[in-house]
């Protein structure tokens, strides 16, 4: 028998504990009871907690209960707990009984709990797409991986926002006994064994604008409003009045990415927004977002959503 604890907390998000308690107990109903999940929420207390979305939880085992090690430990995420100050007796426990099992980890914002906790370190790890930036921001020694649904090093796995829980406890499972029974879990849960692609299909690629006034802002401006044009640095150069190199300095050091990835995200989002709300041909798409064939198109969207344009209209598309 596999013992799972479930580490929650007030404010914790309702799905990124029951979508993996749900996961370890659709496998149990094709797994002998020898080999059963047992599955406990662990918490600062046993007194009720209020998740996220209005629900109350009440814990199995006190962090002082839960001594001893399990086989697997996982920390629910919630939409505060980047900002929330460390909680020193969760810290406390997952030091001595978290590295203690055989994995262990987080779903969504969780993975802040884990930085915490000094477990992060030179490791490789994702969380929700909308606080990975300010994870990597707050944990810099560790190896913040943007766009994964989860991930794995060694020991530690990490699942990115909300439902991704569920992806992660998947791969759990199909881990401790195959991949068969991991698609049985899913088709019994009625989700995708393995979902296609990488979590940026679901968040805006590109920042908001600067101040317009400013030369980056005037780039960034022009180029979503011209889409279509090609962009060499020196053209982005001129539309802000400034030097070629100063203009690469400024996307890098305000923005964190290139000149060529910015030109290259406006594009993508132009076609997601085209692939969503149209029937435009691929070749259309390609046309109107500045791509210079579908090929190039494609190659951006795989290198940077893992999916084709064809998987993201067959996910994203709006019917009326």
């Amino acid at each position: 028998m596999r013992e799972v604890a479930l580490v929650i907390f007030d404010g914790v998000q309702a799905l990124d504990v029951a979508g993996p308690l749900d996961v370890f107990a659709a496998a149990n109903g094709f797994l002998p009871q020898e080999d059963h999940y047992h599955c406990v929420l662990v918490a600062g207390s046993t007194k009720r907690l209020r998740s996220s979305n209005g629900m109350w939880m009440v814990a199995d085992l006190t962090f002082d209960q839960a001594d001893r090690a399990f086989h697997t430990v996982l920390v629910a995420g919630g939409p505060h707990l980047p900002e929330s100050a460390p909680n020193e007796a969760m810290s406390v426990w997952l030091r001595q009984w978290g590295i203690a099992a055989q994995r262990y980890g987080s779903i969504c914002t969780g993975a802040f709990a884990l930085g915490h906790a000094g477990l992060l370190d030179g490791r490789t790890v994702t969380t929700h797409w909308l606080c990975s930036q300010k994870l990597a921001t707050q944990f810099p020694a560790a190896r913040v991986e943007h766009n994964r649904i989860y991930a794995r090093d060694d020991r530690l796995v990490t699942s990115a926002g909300v439902t991704a829980g569920i992806d992660l406890s998947l791969a759990l499972v199909g881990e401790d006994h195959g991949p068969a029974l991991s698609l049985a879990c899913a088709k019994a849960l009625v989700v995708v064994a393995q979902r296609q692609g990488g979590q940026s299909q679901f968040s805006p690629l590109l920042t908001s604008v600067r101040d317009a006034e400013t030369p980056l802002g005037k780039v960034q401006a022009y180029v979503m409003d011209h889409v279509r044009e090609a962009f060499p640095v020196e053209r982005l150069a001129e539309i802000g009045g400034i030097s070629p190199r100063s203009i690469a300095r400024l996307f890098v050091s305000e923005l964190g990415v290139t000149p060529h990835e910015f030109v290259e995200g406006v594009r993508l989002d132009h076609a997601r927004n085209l692939l969503e709300s149209t029937e435009m041909a691929l070749k259309a798409v390609a046309f109107d977002c500045g791509f210079t064939s579908p090929d190039q198109m494609r190659s951006a969207f795989q290198r940077r959503l893992d999916v084709t344009p064809q998987q993201y209209r067959g996910s994203f598309r709006t019917r009326n």
